[in-house]
């Protein structure tokens, strides 16, 4: 990962540690579609902590309407500007003291872990302050976390995304996807007319067996109570591996009746959103018992929170797999390392960030649906 100077404030350091913020704005590449609209660009907010040539980056990623946390960019701005103040306190009176535990992904610092409990309701920051931490005290620049991923010496299976759009853009994607090796393909559904997205899957079906490729689906919480079981049945006669938030989110008890007559596999993803103590996140994955989660660091409470959420999970032998939330690449970087923390076999749903024209410098890159990190 190449990172740069992305200070909101030119400001001279003499040896002190300094925490900054601004905002960077990415473009997409072509207008990208989830059942929620049509996103053409996205904001983000690059945290870093300086100290002389020394910096550390980390990235607070929103996605307008659905991270909890953002209202606006001058609220957003003003809660970012109360943090990036305590940050550079807590920092400058703790100049050479780091305590991070990387069997539980917890900074063991007290004046950071009050820091950390009066944000928990803003995931996105927590999760740049987070990486910003990381990288800043990190023993070599660019390893936040020292495993065979970060070194480049081993690749973790992603599955390759279709994106909502006509029917023509979503065919030609996953003709891509397929010409590129990936053996897990994910689409998104809910927005076209349904019994096409339905005859898209079957398309590929039909010259590939559920051996063969792996079909996941999304629905991003677009269908109803009503219909919804029809969907899961004709989803199911495709062999598909399960549907991402089939209903929208605070629809518990609907919900746990899809899972418990699992006619399709489901996984949770927007219904953990908000969901940050640790109580509450227990009462919730007790209360539906899915198949899967979802976990999106920059919406579900950062690196310790999805960590919480895996622990949860795994004690009640429910599976997960970590997926970007439309980061840059700094944040990308960031969600690809802590995922080679862990020894996964599901295809996650990380990415390099190929969809922006303007995404910073990456070496993550993606080779026969394997995402590998290319260092010199």
């Amino acid at each position: 990962m190449v990172f740069v100077n992305v200070s909101n404030v030119a400001r001279k350091v003499d040896g002190k540690i300094i925490v900054s913020f601004r905002k960077f704005e990415l473009i997409f590449k072509n207008p990208s579609g989830t059942s929620r609209g049509i996103l053409t660009k996205k904001p983000s907010w690059f945290l870093e902590i300086q100290k002389g040539s020394k910096n550390g980056v980390g990235e607070c990623s929103i996605i307008e309407g659905l991270s909890p946390d953002y209202e606006n960019d001058s609220q957003y701005e003003s809660k970012l500007e109360i943090i990036r103040s305590k940050l550079e306190i807590i920092l400058i009176k703790n100049a050479n003291y780091f305590d991070f535990d990387y069997s539980t992904f917890r900074f063991l610092n007290t004046d950071l872990l009050q820091l950390f409990k009066e944000i928990i309701d803003f995931p996105s920051i927590v999760f740049g302050v987070e990486v910003a931490l990381l990288d800043f005290f990190s023993k070599e620049k660019g390893i936040l976390f020292d495993n065979s991923f970060s070194r480049g010496q081993s690749s973790i299976p992603i599955n390759g995304l279709v994106w909502m759009g006509s029917e023509e853009f979503m065919q030609e994607q996953i003709e891509q996807k397929l010409a590129a090796g990936f053996s897990t393909i994910k689409m998104k559904v809910g927005a076209i007319d349904f019994q096409k997205e339905l005859n898209l899957l079957k398309g590929i079906r039909k010259r590939y067996s559920k051996e063969e490729i792996t079909l996941r689906v999304d629905a991003n919480g677009a269908f109803s109570f009503e219909e919804v079981k029809n969907v899961l049945h004709e989803l199911k006669a495709l062999e598909i591996h399960s549907i991402e938030q089939p209903l929208a989110a605070g629809q518990i008890e609907n919900m746990r009746l899809l899972c418990s007559e699992n006619i399709l596999p489901v996984a949770l993803d927007e219904e953990m959103i908000g969901i940050n103590s640790l109580e509450e996140k227990e009462r919730l994955i007790d209360s539906i018992s899915p198949q899967f989660i979802i976990l999106k660091p920059s919406l579900h409470g950062g690196i310790f929170g999805s960590f919480e959420w895996i622990k949860l999970a795994e004690a009640r032998k429910i599976d997960w797999w970590i997926t970007s939330a439309l980061e840059s690449s700094i944040g990308l970087n960031a969600i690809a390392q802590f995922t080679g923390e862990f020894n996964v076999s599901i295809p996650q749903g990380l990415g390099t960030g190929g969809l922006y024209t303007n995404n910073l410098p990456t070496d993550l890159v993606i080779e026969n649906g394997y995402l590998i990190r290319k260092i010199n």
